[in-house]
């Protein structure tokens, strides 16, 4: 069976790393990296990756040609300023999904947070928060495919395996970039978890199990 190609933004990052590791060793999908500098290329050559040259604040035209998936794992840090916010984790993310719908992409999976369903709880970070609901909303009203995945504070601890996952956990936590990046490539999936928006954190249930509680609510 011919594999199906994801689009990983973000593929540089810390989560990025872990989501295309993943597909690497994926029987049913092909990784592409989407990079936003040549010198990042380096890393993917290393791993037999193929990469794709884009900037979320530029033209995607290119990056999207031919692509079956989209994992949006992308994100300024949330500290950086609110210009970058804006730019990359708000209109980087509209103009990735736009661009995605336009290139006939079958389903669109979103690296969110939690707290994107309600900003103004979180003073310290809301500008950040309110920029991933508006490309949350974007997407939802997008038409496309979509699962979006809003977790707790991403840790760097070892895989798990083990998770909680809820439309709304009402808790807040933590859980491995390891588990976040397990969780958004078990999303890709043709009809899993549908068109659902959820938080994750570390919990005591295996990943499948949570995430089948989740597709079936």
């Amino acid at each position: 069976m011919k594999q199906e190609k994801v689009l990983v933004a973000g593929a540089n990052g810390k989560t990025g790393r872990e989501i295309v590791a993943l597909l690497k060793n994926h029987q049913d999908y092909s990784p592409i990296a989407l990079i936003r500098k040549q010198e990042q290329q380096a890393f993917f050559d290393g791993m037999q990756v193929e990469t794709r040259l884009g900037d979320l604040e530029g033209d995607l035209e290119p990056a999207v040609q031919e692509i079956d998936r989209v994992i949006f794992a992308a994100g300024s840090g949330s500290k950086t300023g609110k210009d970058k916010t804006t730019a990359v984790d708000q209109n980087g993310a509209i103009n990735l999904i736009d661009r995605a719908k336009a290139a006939g992409v079958r389903k669109f999976v979103m690296l969110s947070s939690m707290g994107a369903d309600n900003p103004e709880q979180n003073k310290e970070l809301e500008h950040y928060l309110k920029a991933k609901q508006k490309a949350d909303e974007h997407l939802q009203a997008s038409f496309l495919e979509y699962t979006i995945v809003r977790p707790g504070a991403l840790t760097d601890a070892e895989k798990t395996n083990k998770i909680k996952a809820e439309k709304k956990l009402n808790q807040y936590g933590e859980i491995s970039r390891k588990d976040v990046a397990q969780v958004l490539v078990d999303s890709l999936p043709p009809n899993m978890l549908k068109n659902k928006t959820f938080e994750i954190l570390n919990g005591e249930l295996a990943t499948p199990l949570a995430l089948e509680q989740v597709d079936y609510a």
